[in-house]
């Protein structure tokens, strides 16, 4: 019996793991991971109880990039179907970007290409020191393109300038300074100390308030690099306004005020 291409585990109502489970090929990711990827997270999108999503793999690497046999096997499209193929792949980097909750990212081993994009679509990454990672595509005659804007967005145009070019593989001290890994783990803790922070980051996002940490994931997308002039002034106004003076956002006070645990973590 195959294994399934991602192992999807719910530990509570509020806490998605989604685990890459092709350990035998480094957890190389095909159309079909891709589907199941998208659908994973199209269902996300859906569930007003989760309140933090775990992105990881198993086996000895996070994600080595595209399987060889699906490379292969591309070989041989048209133009239309490349189209299509990469397509599909964009919809699915999409779909986790833009999940309504935290994603925090377990590296450990390589984080190649497209798993770098995987690593850039999540909002919090933590990472074994041992990690590796490579956006090695020119070294195949290809671009990072689809996960380009993902990569781009965590370490900014200047390192994406060298790291798109020259196809270097660069450790997690590298990622962590260039801004795509959040919290590096010493190679000491091991893999319990890789899950002991990951879990501590999901235990600090579900005591918060559901729908504000909603509002503050998407403030963040919706305030980066805009000028801050007269409408985003009124507009983050407003947002402040409307969640002060919703059911959530009183309780948060009143809790506070009455030193008692808010309702949402009951």
């Amino acid at each position: 019996m195959s294994l399934p291409l991602i192992d999807l585990q719910r530990p509570s109502r509020h806490v998605a793991r989604v685990f890459l489970n092709r350990p035998d090929v480094r957890n190389a990711f095909n159309d079909a991971v891709i589907a199941e990827l998208g659908a994973a997270f199209a269902g996300f999108a859906d569930d007003p109880d989760l309140r933090c999503v775990v992105l990881g793999g198993h086996g000895k690497a996070f994600c080595a990039g595209a399987d060889l046999a699906w490379m292969r096997a591309m070989g041989g499209y048209s133009w239309e179907e490349n189209r299509a193929d990469a397509q599909r792949l964009a919809d699915m980097l999409w779909l986790m970007w833009s999940c309504p909750v935290p994603v925090i990212g377990r590296v450990h081993g390589d984080c190649y290409a497209g798993g770098v994009g995987l690593a850039a679509v999540c909002d919090v990454v933590v990472a074994s020191d041992a990690a590796g990672f490579c956006l090695s595509e020119a070294k195949l005659g290809l671009l990072p393109a689809t996960i380009g804007p993902y990569v781009i967005r965590a370490i900014g145009e200047s390192a994406a300038r060298r790291w798109f070019v020259t196809a270097e593989r660069f450790d997690a001290a590298t990622a962590h300074r260039l801004g795509l890994v959040h919290e590096v783990v010493p190679p000491t803790a091991g893999e319990a100390g890789l899950d002991a922070a990951v879990d501590a980051l999901v235990d600090a996002v579900v005591a918060n308030g559901p729908q504000a940490v909603r509002a503050c994931k998407q403030l963040v997308r919706d305030l980066a690099g805009q000028p801050i002039d007269h409408r985003l002034r009124e507009e983050t106004a407003r947002r402040i306004a409307d969640i002060r003076s919703g059911a959530e956002g009183r309780e948060g006070v009143a809790a506070f005020l009455e030193r008692r645990a808010p309702g949402w973590k009951a």
